[in-house]
């Protein structure tokens, strides 16, 4: 790999970054990590009240990219086949009827899968597959989905009736989950002044499709390549380690307040996405500083908390800001 490959990834990023910033104030390090995360070719849980920004973020995203977008509402009536599709009957010119198959809205480059904790289990695990393994397979047949295959949920977190909260099995699916705050009064007050003074509008591509899935394969293949060295490999699996209740290494706090804790499939995605921030800032080595600032994001969706800790009113990202401030 050259440099110039990596300054494309570098300029690709900062092009998505202006773009977003052009659009939707505030919210940086959501929209760090919504591009870090496509960088990455990894699926992002997005958690935060209505109306904070989350669909337009993801939808000018995709509008940046040049990518097909689709959008679906998961509700409790949502079934499996409104997701991958199903087999319909047709009739041809001959009047002879085929079964034939019609596919759903994952087959698509940016699937945003809204309040996806209101549909029920059965149709939350029908992206399970396609998040995974880029198919889906209907009636035993299996269908390749597009590349590049990205997606997003959001859930709310304060209503709790209706709702089916993500197994752990599938939370695992995501390589970050990003906490989307309220915004700042000096931000509230861009944000009324100017959708108040313009039309709502979304950016146009950065580059062609084709373009773009050239730019992140190549991210991918200099994500491959970048360097970690001995040791920071060595504190990315002690940070794993310190957060599993059975460890020998665990602290007391870890123990009283985590009843499991990241999987290895974590540990992987904390150096994949502290390569990523590394190419995206243009360079081939990762840092300790890399590592802690994606710390976060990779692992507060794969500590389950005891119900010590949900009564000392403790929440993941508290623990790992601990984990954090030991290095």
């Amino acid at each position: 790999m050259t440099q110039d490959q990596v300054d494309v990834v570098h300029e690709f990023y900062s092009g998505l970054k202006s773009g977003l910033d052009s659009l939707i104030i505030g919210q940086n390090e959501i929209k760090k990590f919504l591009i870090l995360s496509i960088l990455a070719q990894g699926h992002v849980l997005l958690e935060g009240m209505p109306g904070l920004g989350k669909t337009l973020s993801v939808k000018a995203l995709a509008s940046l990219m040049g990518v097909e977008f689709k959008r679906v509402q998961f509700t409790p009536d949502l079934m499996p086949s409104d997701i991958t599709g199903s087999e319909i009957i047709e009739e041809d010119q001959n009047r002879v009827k085929n079964l034939v198959f019609k596919k759903g809205p994952v087959f698509t480059n940016f699937l945003l899968a809204d309040e996806i904790n209101r549909a029920s289990p059965k149709t939350q695990s029908a992206l399970l597959e396609a998040m995974e393994e880029k198919q889906v397979t209907v009636y035993g047949v299996t269908y390749v989905l597009p590349k590049p295959f990205f997606v997003v949920a959001t859930q709310n977190p304060i209503e709790l009736e209706g709702t089916y909260p993500l197994p752990e099995a599938q939370l695992d699916r995501f390589l970050v989950k990003l906490l989307v705050k309220p915004p700042t009064e000096d931000d509230l007050v861009k944000i009324i002044s100017e959708i108040s003074s313009r039309e709502p509008f979304l950016p146009g591509p950065l580059l062609d499709p084709e373009k773009t899935i050239l730019v992140l394969d190549t991210a991918r293949e200099l994500i491959l390549e970048a360097i970690i060295s001995e040791k920071l490999l060595r504190i990315i699996a002690r940070v794993t380690t310190f957060l599993n209740p059975l460890s020998q290494q665990s602290p007391q706090a870890v123990k009283k307040y985590i009843r499991y804790g990241p999987s290895p499939r974590a540990s992987l995605s904390l150096a994949k996405l502290a390569k990523t921030l590394a190419v995206s800032s243009g360079r081939m080595h990762v840092t300790l500083d890399d590592i802690m600032e994606v710390l976060t994001p990779v692992l507060r969706h794969r500590i389950l908390l005891t119900f010590e800790a949900e009564a000392d009113g403790i929440n993941p990202d508290e623990i790992l800001e601990e984990i954090k401030a030991s290095f």
